[in-house]
């Protein structure tokens, strides 16, 4: 059910008396100038109104300037030419996945910044969320997105808010704990489900929600009322409970609350949600969303699945490698501050993935048994925001390629890439601040590329099979993946999460196609083709590019790719059965076997949308110093000494300005258009 949508309507805007926020006048190498300051003449444009001010933006952790050192390479080294066999088809190759589809890698966005991330209600929707959702549905075939996190848990379905708005805050009601944030819990309208439905128009997005759980005494269904009629089967499921084993630390149960009292509330909301006659979907809940303090089996052994079990499309585990709690809670009871240099070699190494997903391999095979997905439904670098200079950097890039890569290898169907604010330094995309919002573009984070390798390299036909490959003797620096499709092989994944220092850290994959190893004839065709994703190093944070193309820098990014599309062709030797691969140190390649394979993955043509909106009825001028010389430049005792919008001495006395400056505002300004 859709709301009428307005992705962009533009209008002339023929006065500029209570519109203009800003004006931008030019001066030396476009870098930008503190209000107040003495303008010169030049090129480059720079803005006196609302101001990047670099030391404020670099304190929030999205944008932080930390950048580490590379750690150094390992000792003794891998080998850096070495082979690797694999079967032609899927027969000769012994563990291999589960059917994975391309839409493995998700997001999960924090419902507190719905409205900064998606859009302010259903009729403006953030242009650059769509393109990039867009980049991944493209290659996935769909994007799969969860709304909700901790803030899920006590947020309430209201029938309005004041002025219009579609989320709000109620002061009188606080969540959190003594240890972490005291927050506001969260209202909103059903604006935010017609949202997600508008959205879903534009772009195959398909959504997870979250059922509050804070009281089930009271229990509140009206989202799964509302959503049911609103987004019908664009709404995939339901979560129930949110890190239900981390209550009791965060002072949401009592301190004894078990793995038993958990089950016991959980049949009460199932026995809630079948009672419930606008309720249309009762079999699609996502639980029990564990965050490792207790394990799986802790709550298997209550006889949870059971009793449950048909109420459970999902089984969702939630799980960070690590965490900065301290950094970000000082008096939280966290232990000492983490130093992200200290960590960072650990995101560059093939045994993260495997550690994180050990505890859960037993979990995995029991969801087959089911018929159940398996999804870890909230995942990132480290909770707690992730550490600057690892999570914002290219070794997360590759550790999520690998990281993605492992848990498909490992049975899982999905996993969602977490997403919270401006004080997180692993967003996959982050929209400018609020105050900067008329003026910059979005930032998309390293770990974004990564959802966009993991989609081509399980393609679009959803029988893609995942094997470790083991590479290189099972060197934790060197990994390599095979992926099979129908049963064939189609792609082979490298990583190196070495970084080349002296000449040294770069790598040779000769890569074979069956072969008597595996009771095949020879298979290796005449030529592959090979897309890169490469940046200068593993602590570069923005010239990361997957085959040759690039979001941007921070600022830049509205949503799109950038630069020539790059694929590199490999010719093999048939004869020796062989195609040698160089991978770069940093980086990761993504080898297509087949035209086929490629064809399968290449991402489809599809609407984009230009980022010619804003928040409000407010925009920037550009004008020339010499005209500003005698309107606000502060010059004699000309009346105008501001134009930012609220300003003590905006605005006023207008009847004193020069009529040639007012007919030079209003020209310009004529030309300028805008979202209403």
């Amino acid at each position: 059910m859709l709301r009428p949508l307005v992705v962009a309507a533009p209008f002339l805007l023929w006065a500029f008396v209570g519109y203009v926020h800003a004006v931008t006048i030019y001066g030396p190498a476009g870098a930008l100038r503190p209000s107040g300051t003495a303008s010169s003449s030049g090129s480059g444009p720079i803005s006196t109104g609302t101001l990047v001010n670099t030391q404020w933006i670099a304190a929030l952790n999205a944008y932080n300037d930390v950048k580490l050192q590379a750690p150094a390479l390992p000792n003794p080294m891998p080998s850096t030419s070495f082979a690797i066999g694999v079967a032609n088809n899927a027969a000769g190759m012994g563990g291999l996945s589960i059917p994975q589809k391309g839409n493995f890698f998700g997001f999960s966005i924090e419902m507190s910044v719905v409205e900064q991330v998606l859009g302010l209600n259903a009729s403006f929707i953030q242009i650059p969320f769509l393109n990039l959702l867009a980049t991944v549905a493209d290659r996935g075939g769909s994007v799969r997105i969860r709304i909700g996190g901790n803030t899920q848990e006590t947020a309430s379905l209201v029938d309005s808010l004041p002025n219009n708005a579609m989320i709000g805050k109620d002061k009188s009601v606080i969540g959190g704990s003594s240890r972490t944030a005291q927050t506001p819990t969260l209202e909103y309208t059903d604006e935010l489900l017609y949202l997600l439905s508008n959205v879903s128009s534009l772009v195959n997005a398909k959504w997870y929600l979250g059922i509050p759980f804070n009281d089930t005494t009271h229990l509140r269904l009206q989202i799964a009322e509302a959503a049911d009629s609103i987004l019908g089967d664009n709404v995939l499921g339901y979560q129930v409970g949110n890190e239900p084993d981390l209550y009791a630390s965060h002072e949401r149960r009592p301190v004894d609350y078990s793995p038993q009292d958990y089950s016991d509330e959980f049949g009460v909301m199932v026995n809630g949600i079948h009672d419930d006659k606008k309720i249309t979907r009762t079999g699609n809940l996502i639980a029990p969303s564990l965050q490792g303090t207790w394990s799986p089996e802790d709550l298997w052994s209550t006889g949870y699945l059971d009793a449950y079990g048909s109420s459970i499309n999902v089984l969702a585990m939630e799980h960070y490698p690590d965490q900065n709690c301290a950094a970000e809670f000082p008096d939280g009871g966290f232990g000492p501050i983490k130093n992200p240099q200290d960590v960072f070699p650990n995101y560059l190494t093939h045994t993260s993935g495997q550690n994180l997903v050990k505890p859960y391999l037993n979990t995995a095979g029991i969801a087959q048994q089911l018929g159940k997905e398996f999804m870890m439904f909230e995942t990132n670098t480290a909770s707690c925001g992730g550490f600057p200079g690892v999570s914002d950097s290219f070794a997360s890039a590759l550790w999520a390629v690998d990281y993605g890569l492992q848990l498909a290898y490992s049975n899982f169907t999905g996993a969602l890439l977490h997403v919270g604010g401006q004080n997180v330094s692993y967003n996959p995309f982050t929209p400018p601040p609020t105050n900067l919002s008329l003026f910059e573009k979005w930032t998309v984070g390293p770990i974004m590329y990564s959802t966009l390798f993991v989609a081509e390299a399980l393609g679009t036909t959803n029988t893609s099979r995942v094997v470790d490959l083991a590479a290189n003797g099972g060197n934790e620096f060197t990994p390599a993946y095979a992926i099979y499709e129908h049963d064939t092989l189609s792609r082979i994944a490298l990583v190196n999460f070495m970084q080349e220092q002296n000449g040294a850290g770069s790598y040779s994959a000769t890569i074979s196609v069956g072969g008597a190893a595996f009771g095949e004839s020879n298979s290796v065709p005449s030529q592959v083709k090979v897309k890169y994703l490469l940046a200068p190093s593993v602590s570069e944070k923005e010239q990361i590019t997957w085959a040759n193309q690039t979001f941007g820098g921070r600022f830049q990014v509205d949503g799109r790719l950038s630069g020539q599309e790059v694929i590199q062709t490999i010719n093999c030797d048939q004869s020796a059965n062989t195609c040698v691969v160089p991978v770069p140190g940093p980086g990761a390649a993504l080898v297509f076997v087949s035209n086929d394979a490629q064809a399968s993955s290449d991402p489809k043509a599809s609407q984009t949308y230009s980022t010619t909106t804003v928040t409000n009825a407010i925009q920037t001028l550009t004008i020339e110093p010499s005209v500003l010389a005698h309107s606000n430049g502060h010059s004699g005792n000309f009346p105008l000494s501001g134009t930012s919008k609220g300003g003590a001495n905006a605005a006023l006395r207008l009847h004193s300005i020069d009529h040639s400056v007012v007919l030079i505002f209003v020209l310009l300004a004529s030309f300028l258009t805008f979202v209403h």
